[in-house]
């Protein structure tokens, strides 16, 4: 015999939580901004060591993470902006510090090595929680209204 189940089981949408949980939205958001922040610094370091010899992927990863979360936070604050220069540049860096180390050093290296390098972890880390900070400074400092959302 079929067991069938009077009682329709309600499963809420995603958009309808997002719109039921603001704060989940928000929280979403931000963190999507600092994995890409993240991505992009690993981006960075994995086409660089394709390319060049491990100091030389270092020096381009310390130049190029502060310039991608300053573009990554730039639209952040462009688009959203709900959170505080410093804020932003401390969730970005937590973020960061905290796939390194579940991801990278845990998963891909299987070594904490990496976080005894100052020029691969430390300095493109302050970097980014620099650039973030100055860029959502300006950007909060700016008083024109910002675009609307391009339509999905």
């Amino acid at each position: 015999m079929t067991r069938v189940d009077t009682q329709p089981s309600y499963q809420p949408s995603i958009e309808h939580n997002l719109k039921e949980h603001p704060m989940v939205k928000k929280t979403a958001i931000i963190l999507g901004f600092a994995f890409a922040v993240w991505a992009f610094c690993g981006a960075l370091i994995g086409i660089g060591r394709q390319f060049m010899d491990m100091d030389m992927t270092l020096i381009v990863h310390a130049i190029g993470a502060p310039l991608g979360a300053a573009f990554f936070s730039w639209i952040y604050y462009r688009y959203f902006g709900f959170t505080t220069p410093l804020a932003t540049a401390a969730i970005f860096v937590a973020a960061s510090l905290a796939l390194d180390v579940f991801v990278v050093a845990l998963l891909i290296e299987k070594s904490f090595a990496m976080f005894s390098s100052v020029i691969g972890v430390w300095i493109p880390q302050m970097l980014i929680f620099a650039a973030t900070y100055l860029t959502g400074h300006l950007m909060k400092s700016n008083t024109a209204p910002p675009p609307p959302l391009p339509e999905a």
